[in-house]
């Protein structure tokens, strides 16, 4: 109860800017409403009062009169509902946005540690199946249901009032109709919860599937994953086909109750049960306002799938933005402004799970301008001291300084754009050269663009392109190779002008010749910028200022490539094993 609790008052929370809008729209259907519920009493009055007596005038009233009252309500009845479904679609478009908004930016701001737990197919599925379900809520039901409630109290009072008996009768099958709504509407409830957690498995498996196409092409295992699909789609259908049996089986329930109703006032007005004999057109208001009755009851009922999934699509929602821990504060903390480039690690013990430590009292220190190499086996902790440098993580003992000031008292959005990373698998959004280079940074002028382009060599592969720098890249730069990436990674770091450098194993599957041209690039940054290396091919760091060797989270080893090969050591032995494999 308490959970239900919640999700009604987040729908609440949500309502709360558009509280205008619903008055509006309330006020349209009590206008509406009271159209629907004037028009028997106008066929009422003429059965009884102008048919009964074979008369067509009464007084000045005459039935064309009444007839032309009809036709009226019915069209202003249209022009209403028109006015409150645009309404009511405009505020679920409204609702739609701010939502979906709300989501990417909290998939923006939370940190790396909430990426690495959270897939993206189910990311993608809160942004767009479940905030699509939660704006059909307020498009579909929301306002649909302050119509009906107060419609069906409205024709429960009416009936009463023209005749307590006749109405007692009518709503003899109204418990009936409450139990049957309780009890299906909680199983419904169990349904479309099981149902949502397969459909999101099911969507984080087509996501994974389509952005792994290539290794799924390379290992030819498209008949496995097509099985995987068809079973992942086969126990999603199963959850939900009880579901369509229980939607189909309601409105048959309430049609099969209106009409028992109905052959119960029909029963007891032939019967004489009533005494006296009614009017027919009083009979005729009941039958009439019984079907209005049972209208939004079924509406209602059919509304439930509705409900039931935006509530479950609502819950895992909140079960994202209520985890504020996971956002990142960029904003607080100390400027950067004169970067010198000094880092040091003092006794810095790291765990991803606070349980497993991958960095066991790290400590070294990086002077200005200073290269250094990360060198040990897969696993080390190489990568993970790059990622707390820039504080995609939060160490648990020990202190990282830069230029003498801790990094936990710097403002995170002001480090990162002192620390440029270059990955071996560097990420090319779906436009052009020119933005994936510049990424949105106004102070990237157009000099800098193409001066990065020729700083890292790639003037070349950008002018045999079509459009040259304005040339569209596809999906994840799915129309460049390994290497050209590589070379746009280059250019977009030195576009930035970070005032430390991170490669980690960055020119992997660039071409010799193309690595000489940007190896001399990054020398010539290298000796007035801080440079961290991150390398397998140890060819490549022989010439770096320090290597820091790395063993199962620790430090083994610290010097420049000369004194470790002397020293005969770990480095040494790695160096070696190098060579004898190339052989």
């Amino acid at each position: 109860m308490k959970k239900k609790n919640t999700i009604i008052s987040r729908v609440i929370e949500m309502a709360k800017p558009h509280k205008k809008t619903i008055i509006i729209v309330t006020l349209l259907s009590l206008l509406i409403n009271i159209g629907e519920l004037i028009k028997p009493y106008l066929i009422k009055i003429v059965i009884d009062d102008y048919i009964s007596f074979g008369i067509f005038k009464k007084g000045l009233i005459t039935i064309g009169m009444i007839g032309a009252s009809y036709i009226g309500i019915v069209i202003i009845g249209n022009i209403l509902d028109f006015i409150a479904s645009t309404t009511t679609n405009m505020m679920g478009e409204e609702i739609l946005y701010t939502l979906r908004n709300k989501l990417f930016k909290y998939t923006q701001y939370a940190n790396i540690s909430f990426h690495d737990r959270t897939p993206a197919g189910k990311l993608f599925v809160r942004i767009t199946n479940d905030v699509e379900d939660v704006s059909t809520l307020f498009k579909d039901v929301i306002t649909t249901f302050f119509k009906d409630m107060i419609l069906i109290v409205a024709i429960i009072a009416i009936m009463v009032y023209f005749s307590a008996k006749l109405s007692l009768l009518a709503f003899i099958v109204i418990p009936f109709v409450i139990i049957f709504s309780i009890v299906l509407t909680k199983i419904l409830n169990k349904i479309y919860s099981k149902s949502k957690v397969i459909k999101t498995k099911l969507n984080t498996f087509l996501a994974e599937s389509i952005y792994g196409s290539r290794l799924i092409k390379i290992f030819n295992i498209q008949r496995e994953k097509q099985e995987e699909c068809e079973n992942l789609t086969h126990v999603f259908r199963n959850s939900r086909l009880p579901g369509g049996i229980i939607e189909g089986l309601l409105p048959a329930l309430m049609t099969i109750l209106e009409n028992l109703s109905i052959c119960i006032i029909v029963w007891a007005v032939l019967g004489g049960i009533l005494g006296d004999a009614l009017d027919v057109g009083l009979i005729y208001v009941f039958i009439t306002y019984i079907k209005q009755l049972f209208e939004p009851i079924t509406r209602t009922i059919d509304n439930i799938e509705t409900v039931q999934e935006a509530f479950v699509s609502i819950n895992k929602i909140y079960n994202i933005l209520d985890h504020k821990e996971y956002l990142e504060d960029l904003d607080t903390g100390i400027e950067l402004t004169n970067v010198k480039g000094k880092i040091e690690f003092k006794n810095v013990w790291f765990s991803y799970d606070n349980e497993k430590w991958v960095l066991k009292n790290i400590s070294f220190t990086i002077e200005p301008g200073q290269s250094i190499a990360l060198v040990g086996k897969t696993g080390c902790g190489k990568t993970t001291i790059t990622n707390l440098i820039n504080r995609f993580y939060e160490i648990q003992k020990g202190e990282i300084l830069l230029d003498g000031v801790n990094i936990k008292d710097i403002n995170k959005r002001s480090l990162r754009q002192h620390i440029g990373i270059i990955l071996q698998d560097p990420f090319i959004f779906a436009r052009s050269i020119k933005n994936n280079i510049k990424l949105n940074n106004s102070n990237v002028t157009e000099e800098d663009i193409q001066d990065s382009v020729s700083l890292s060599s790639a003037e070349d592969f950008v002018s045999s392109l079509p459009n040259g720098i304005d040339e569209i890249a596809k999906e994840r730069g799915a129309s460049f190779s390994a290497g050209q990436k590589q070379l746009l990674a280059f250019a977009r770091i030195f576009a930035h002008n970070p005032s430390i450098f991170v490669l980690d194993e960055a020119t992997a599957n660039i071409d010799t010749h193309t690595e000489q041209l940007i190896q001399k690039s990054i020398d010539t940054i290298s000796k007035e910028k801080t440079s961290i290396f991150i390398a397998h091919r140890l060819a490549t760091i022989v010439n770096v200022d320090k290597i820091i060797v790395l063993d199962a989270g620790e430090i083994v080893e610290i010097g420049n490539h000369i004194d470790l090969l002397k020293t005969g050591g770990y480095y040494s032995k790695l160096y070696n094993s190098y060579y004898a494999s190339l052989n």
